[in-house]
């Protein structure tokens, strides 16, 4: 199990030990560490997918936009809810030789599992356009189906970055992940 940082530091603090035996090290200001632990995870790439496929699905009955976004959030809220039910029944429990609490157990699938949730914020967002009649239906579904391709593009680019992969693994990693949402709009293109 990992110390944290800081808890390190309380622990030199008490025995006496000077910081000046180690390096210090710079801690990640709030919003990186909120955009690592919350967005770029495999839940987020799993709801990007899934907001993606949805909408496949959603939109190949040739469905309105608006019915289109309210098929996709139920959706996501059901997934999302079953995600932290299952996340909060697997870490409660006997771990490691501690003991997490039930409450404890529910903040870390809480935490982990909102990329879930937050992966459909845009592609939502995008079918609400549709919905108001900013923009036709058609070009929202569509839309909608590549911003997913972005979004899972640029989660693929931070999550080798993060890693220290070298520019030209990050732009692989990158073209990867995007593939799953080229995947999806392939689909949408046969099923339509």
């Amino acid at each position: 199990m990992q110390q944290h940082p800081d808890a390190a530091g309380a622990a030199d603090a008490e025995t006496g030990a000077g910081d000046s035996a180690r390096p210090a090290v710079a801690s990640p200001d709030v919003p990186t560490s909120i955009v690592r632990a919350v967005f770029v995870t495999e839940e987020s790439v799993y709801g990007v997918i899934l907001v993606s496929g949805m909408i496949v699905v959603a939109g190949a009955h040739g469905d309105s936009s608006w019915s289109v976004f309210w098929t996709v959030l139920t959706t996501v809220i059901v997934f999302w809810a079953a995600h932290v039910y299952a996340g909060t029944v697997a870490h409660h429990g006997l771990d490691h030789e501690r003991v997490v609490g039930l409450g404890e157990a529910f903040r870390f699938a809480f935490r982990r599992s909102l990329g879930l949730l937050l992966a459909s914020i845009i592609p939502c967002s995008i079918l609400l356009l549709g919905a108001t009649r900013a923009v036709p239906d058609a070009v929202a579904l569509w839309a909608a189906l590549w911003a997913g391709v972005v979004v899972l593009a640029v989660l693929g680019f931070i999550a080798f970055r993060r890693r220290g992969a070298s520019l030209l693994m990050q732009c692989v990693g990158s073209l990867a992940t995007a593939g799953f949402g080229v995947a999806m709009i392939l689909l949408k293109a046969f099923v339509h």
